[in-house]
This record gives structure tokens, sequence and C-alpha cells, in this order.
């Protein structure tokens, strides 16, 4: 029998905080981020935001599509950017206030390759994994809102629509989309926010999509990006801004270089937003890569790579705006030694660096490939690291000095009942030391494919109503029509 209730959120509340750059370093920081907004500007070929930013006081050559913002006139506008706000789900009960106390981490998203769930063979990435994904994620406590993880390749034209169709039909939390990239589109994803949400005023209140849209690095903002990005901002619905500047390439070959052409990228795209609509809730997502040297390939992560994510953390809170981690992210081939390794640390440091938000879980091959067991694997380095934040209990109870002097030296606490009642508090991992019954141990990777086809099988997500499954067919019929004339 399928069932269709959610478990329970499991946020990362973090017990310890840590700051990895100075108050100095961060003043230097974002003081030479206004000076490449003033004196460099960004490019920005889109008409509409040009004439915005114009009109509130940048200098803009429309000819050559570069705009300058003085120092005032950020500072001015950021000002504006709510620090905190809620991003409403299909449930209330899994929405996600981003106050600063805790970090809620979504799948990967935008992948473009599949490994099939039954012939496990490597194909396109369509609308069907979309939804087995999204019903996964549902199911899982680690993940608080859904990412579409792969592309619905299968539907060209129309592909970020039907995402957000197999996402709200899959699961009752949060969705962000990266791929809502043209005004038009813009316009048909917000009816369909609307209908799930039931009127206008829920929707302002308890958003439950969001928009992340990528800069063009370097200095770069995207035409459609933009243009998308202030409908969704009039419309109430949170939108960020992801930089991937590439620390070589697309960036300075230093971190700091990298980090600031990043974040300029990022506050240029976030002043616009204020301009055409002061108080519309913001976030910052600085989720820079490095070249390799040798090869000039991409690299998702390397040894210095961790570092540069929680420092983005800090850079998103000194403007004043949550802020979308990266974390996760890994340039693995397979589930495995490499894919874990490049997790953990940017998981961690990120969390403890205040991340309200951060995105990442079940891609590989520098976020491109989706093996369906990756997100099982990810969500257990999640809980380890989730309980290594949460810190250590040390009240009365936990010390146990009753149940030591108790037991004596020599005795055995497995006598004593607080030994069983905290014994069955303890959490241990389901992928890891589950024994064969011959002896030995299951591969890890092999348990987590069991538990991943385990959830498709059994766990079904409460449904749509039958009015809103109709109407969310009748705006993608409309949209199909309207991208093929």
């Amino acid at each position: 029998m399928a069932n269709n209730l959610t478990p329970a959120l499991q946020p990362i509340v973090p017990a310890y905080h840590l700051k990895i750059l100075s108050d100095t370093q961060l003043k230097d920081m974002k003081s030479a981020v206004l000076h490449i907004l003033d004196v460099t500007g960004v490019h920005c070929p889109s008409e509409k935001a040009m004439a915005i930013y114009a009109e509130h006081g940048a200098v803009v050559d429309f000819e050559n599509h570069v705009v300058k913002i003085p120092s005032a006139i950020v500072l001015e506008n950021m000002s504006h950017a709510p620090r905190f706000y809620t991003m409403g789900a299909r449930n209330p009960d899994f929405d996600l206030k981003l106050d600063g106390t805790a970090t809620y981490i979504a799948t990967d998203g935008c992948g473009v390759e599949t490994i099939d769930f039954s012939t496990r063979e490597r194909r396109p990435s369509c609308k069907d994994d979309v939804a087995k994904m999204a019903r996964i994620a549902d199911y899982l406590t680690s993940i608080s809102f859904y990412w579409p993880i792969v592309s619905s390749q299968d539907f060209p034209s129309t592909a970020p629509l039907h995402e957000l169709d197999a996402s709200f039909k899959n699961t009752v939390k949060h969705i962000q989309s990266e791929t809502i990239m043209d005004a038009k589109m813009a316009q048909f994803a917000i009816e369909m926010a609307r209908v799930i949400a039931g009127d206008e005023k829920v929707l302002r209140e308890r958003p439950l999509l969001s928009l992340l849209v990528c800069c063009i690095s370097p200095l770069g903002l995207d035409r459609d990006g933009m243009e998308s990005a202030l409908i969704l901002a009039e419309a109430g619905l949170p939108v960020g801004f992801m930089s991937m500047a590439n620390l070589g390439s697309t960036g300075p070959a230093t971190p700091a270089g990298t980090l600031v052409t990043g974040d300029a990228e990022i506050v240029a795209a976030m002043v616009l937003i204020q301009m055409a609509c002061p108080g519309a809730p913001v976030f910052h997502s600085l989720m820079p890569g490095i070249m390799h040297p040798r090869t000039g390939a991409y690299l998702a992560t390397a040894w210095e790579g961790s570092l540069l994510y929680p420092i983005g953390v800090e850079l998103a809170h000194s403007w004043g705006v949550p802020s979308l981690a990266g974390v996760f992210a890994t340039d693995g081939q397979t589930p495995g030694w490499q894919a874990g390794c490049e997790a953990t640390s940017s998981l961690m440091l990120c969390a403890l660096a205040g991340a309200e938000t951060g995105a990442g879980m079940g891609l590989l091959e520098s976020c491109t490939l989706l093996y369906p067991e990756e997100l099982l694997m990810d969500s257990d380095i999640y809980h380890r690291i989730r309980i290594e934040a949460a810190g250590l209990d040390t009240s009365s109870e936990a010390q146990a000095l009753d149940v030591i002097k108790a037991t004596g030296p020599r005795g055995a606490f497995l006598k004593q009942r607080h030994t069983r009642e905290h014994m069955r508090k303890r959490i241990f991992s389901d992928l890891t030391m589950q024994p064969n019954q011959g002896g030995g141990y299951h591969d890890p990777a092999e348990v987590a494919l069991e538990k991943t086809m385990w959830i498709l099988d059994n766990h079904q997500p409460e449904p749509l109503e039958r009015s809103q499954q109709i109407e969310l067919d009748r705006i993608l019929a409309s949209a199909e029509k309207a991208f093929k004339s």
C-alpha cells in the first residue's frame, strides 16, 4: 500500500558557528565589489533592465549595453532587500522560514543525463525522471525543497513548465526553478504557481515557487533571465542570482579576484530587482568553479573550492540577504569515494557559516549526471553533518553521573535503563554496515539503489486536487500552443 505521508523535515540547526573572513577582509571585498560596479560595470543586453537602471541613477551605455552603478545607489537599493522571509510550500507544514536559525538543503538541478532506473543505461533525461526524483525528494527528510534535478528534454520548447508540472504533482515541498528564462515562460509559471497556491494573496504571503537566475561571467547579466526575474519579483516570488565565475577563465586566477567578480554580478542583479520592486525577496548564490590549468576543464570542486562557498555565504549576509550556498557539488564520475569526499566539507562549512539554503544533492560529473541512488548517498552524508553540527548535549542527564555511579568500576552499562533508553535515540546510517546473511556487509551503493526503488514503490505524496491537475494540464496545453506559434 502506498504511503502518502511526507516525513517531517530535518534541517541542519547548528549549535556553533564560524567566520572565515575577518571584518576587515569582508569590508575590503565589499569595497572591491562597489568599485567594480562603479568603474567597470556589468554587461546587460536587456532594454527593459537598462531603462530601469537609468531611471534610478545608474550610468547606462545603451549602445554597448554596459551599466555602471554608483556605490551610493547600490547601497541605497540593497537596503530595501529583506534579510528574512518565508519560502512557502504546497503543504504549509513544509514552509521554510529563512530566519537564520536553520539551513535547508535542496537537490541539485538541471542535469542533462540519467542512469536509467531500470536498464541502468545512460540516456538523456526526461520529464518522468523529474517526477520520480520529486517523489524521492518528498520522502527524504534531508531535502527541504526541490530543484528539478534534471531537465525534461522530451518537451524541448516548454521543458521548464513540464518540470514544474512534474514537481508540483509529486512533492508537497517548495519548488525552485533555474530554467524559466523567458518572459512569456515566466507568465505561464506564475499562472501554474497561482493554481497551486489557490489565490494571489496566499502566493505572495507563502510563495511556493522561486527562481534562480545564472549570471554570465565575467560581469554579464542574461537578458531573458533578468526579464523573467523582474516578472516573478513583481508577482511576489523570491528570485536569486548565481555566479559561477570560473577561477582562471571567467574570473581572475586568484580566489579573492574570482569572488569579487562573481559577487559584483549578483549584486548588480539584486539592485535591479530592488529598483523595480523595492522590498522584493531576493537571495544570493556564489558558486565559483575552478579551471583545470592543464586541460581547461571546468571543476566544480578543488581543494580550495569548498572554502569559496562559505565565503559566498558571508558576502550574502554582508549585503543583508539570504544565501543559497553551494553544497555537494562533485566532479566524481560515479557514486563513491570522490563524490563523498568532495561533498562533506562544503556542506559543513556552509552550514556553520549560517547559510539559509543550499543546493547540490544528487548529481555527478560537475552537476550534469543523475545516478538515482546518489541522492540517497548524499542524504546519508547530510544526516551525519546535521548531527555533528547540532553540537554536544552536556546536560546532567547526558553526563549520566548517577548511572556511572550505579554501574561502578568494571560494571556493565547494558543493565541500566538509561542505556537502553538512550541507545534507542542514537542515529545510525541505514546504508552502511548493513549485514549480509552469509557474513560481511552490503555495498552502501547497492543499499542506496534498493532504498531508492523502495521509495518509488511505496511512497506517493499527497496528490493535487483534481481541479488543480486539470488547470495545470490546461496551462501546459496553452503553453505548447504559444511556443509553437
